[in-house]
């Protein structure tokens, strides 16, 4: 997309999303073919053939069935310490099924239904949590943009995750009501934060069970009444579109669970992870070290951007073009707290003690990311909302045929995706707190780059086909994509 009309791009979860929802490369020689159907009476589709993503419905039923595993199995990694598999019962073992049950690993208290109930009720009850901030806090009203190109269609968003992220901190921390016997009231205490480390698997596994029953409903319900479908999940094949999801903006009266999703619940609680993780770590060692104090404090700052930031979701991807299916339900639910919160978790029991050296240099890559990242963004969004800005005069631009307008100076002269390399140097920042005697930590960096790269070739792709020839010229201007002079 173009500098001045697109969206802020955010690893928070409204990068992250996207990012899961590109994990195979789309390319020509990699698409799969099919008749298009459609059971919406309002949304047909009129293409001829229809672009499968993720190798088609083989690969997003192998989506479906490994991604929560991956989830158990770092879990796992980041308790331990390192990347193992000897608790895996082999294939041709008798009672294979009985040994996977039994695995704390692979179904952690599957033999304990009365735990997996109570993690089950405070999923769902933190879930509720976060709709009743939504409904009642004071919000702003914000139109999103037009749904599908029609102007006259646009929905309504309630806009304030930012007061819900100081709300959540302050019960959790201040406002934890507890029963004081001596003297017959209830007081407030902070809340038993601690209980999330202990119970981090079977929190894990509930919640890809109920983002299963969510993306269930889902897929049903968009078979319900005249509903707008997702172009790229209304293929007709049901593991495919229950995957992508069919309904682009499912709501519930005027709740909009897509946009809810995508920062409330998971992002938030990613942040409450990693503050059980600090807490851990504080009962057994004693202190808290640095290492623990830093991932805290920079994925904090993260999560509250996200949250503060929170209107500029509404024109990325997620919310403009992509479904709401299981790909977004788990990656908002379950991908993002348990797996970005995986430094957090091995610090607790593995902590580098890195020396205040060390450290401050990790606050440097860290600050350096931001300002990349920050000023690239916030660059743009300026240029955007008003481009006869004075401020902005300074800024060169190459006026495409569109009428549309593409930075070729300030940050974006550097690289066209000099956001992108100030955002992974942030993450980077992140796995460098844990040292370096293993690569469990630095499964987000590798994770992330690999993303990046695929993102960028596929934006590269897109915007070839929207503006032509001045791409091109536009590429020549700007020749490097992430690293001026390098890359």
């Amino acid at each position: 997309p173009d500098l001045l009309t697109a969206p802020k791009t955010r690893s928070s979860y409204q990068q992250f999303l996207f990012n899961l929802s590109t994990i195979k490369p789309r390319r020509e020689d990699q698409t799969i073919m099919a008749n298009p159907r459609t059971t919406s009476s309002n949304a047909k589709n009129d293409q001829s053939e229809f672009v499968f993503e993720f190798f088609g419905p083989v690969g997003t039923a192998g989506c479906t069935l490994i991604l929560p595993v991956v989830v158990l199995l770092l879990m796992h990694w980041s308790y331990v310490g390192k990347v193992d598999f000897s608790f895996l019962p082999s294939l041709f073992e008798r009672r294979f099924w009985d040994k996977v049950l039994d695995s704390q690993v692979l179904c952690p208290s599957c033999r304990s239904y009365a735990i997996l109930i109570k993690c089950s009720l405070g999923v769902m009850g933190w879930f509720l949590f976060q709709v009743v901030l939504e409904r009642f806090l004071p919000c702003d009203l914000v139109q999103g943009t037009p749904i599908k190109g029609d102007i006259k269609n646009r929905l309504w968003y309630r806009i304030n995750g930012h007061l819900s992220f100081w709300v959540t901190l302050l019960f959790a921390l201040t406002g934890w009501p507890v029963w004081h016997e001596a003297s017959s009231s209830w007081q407030f205490t902070s809340a038993p934060i601690d209980i999330l480390f202990d119970y981090y698997a079977e929190l894990a596994l509930v919640t890809i069970v109920l983002c299963f029953v969510m993306s269930s409903y889902l897929y049903i319900s968009s078979f319900n009444g005249k509903k707008v479908l997702a172009d790229g999940g209304n293929s007709g094949i049901l593991v495919y579109d229950f995957f992508i999801g069919r309904e682009l903006n499912p709501r519930i009266g005027n709740f909009d669970l897509k946009e809810f999703c995508e920062l409330r619940p998971g992002l938030i609680g990613w942040m409450l992870l990693n503050i059980s993780c600090m807490v851990k770590q504080h009962q057994f060692l004693g202190y808290v070290s640095g290492s623990m104090i830093l991932i805290n404090i920079f994925q904090g700052i993260y999560v509250w951007d996200a949250l503060y930031q929170e209107r500029a979701i509404l024109t990325t991807m997620d919310i403009t073009q992509d479904g709401f299916g299981f790909m977004l339900c788990f990656g908002d639910l379950a991908w993002v707290p348990f797996t970005y919160s995986v430094q957090a978790k091995y610090l607790v029991n593995h902590d580098p003690q890195l020396p205040y050296s060390t450290l401050l240099l990790i606050i440097g890559v860290q600050i350096f990311g931001y300002v990349i990242f920050r000023g690239a963004n916030g660059q743009k969004d300026a240029f955007r909302r008003n481009p006869d800005d004075p401020k902005l005069s300074h800024l060169q631009y190459l006026q495409t045929k569109r009428g549309t307008k593409l930075l070729t100076s300030g940050w974006w002269g550097m690289a066209r995706k000099i956001n992108y390399t100030g955002d992974w140097l942030m993450g980077l920042s992140w796995c460098m707190v844990c040292g370096i005697d293993s690569i469990v930590p630095y499964y987000y960096a590798i994770y992330f780059a690999i993303l990046l790269i695929h993102r960028s070739e596929r934006d590269d792709h897109l915007c070839k086909v929207k503006y032509g020839d001045d791409w091109d010229t536009y590429k020549q201007l700007v020749p490097y994509r992430f690293i001026p002079g390098v890359i």
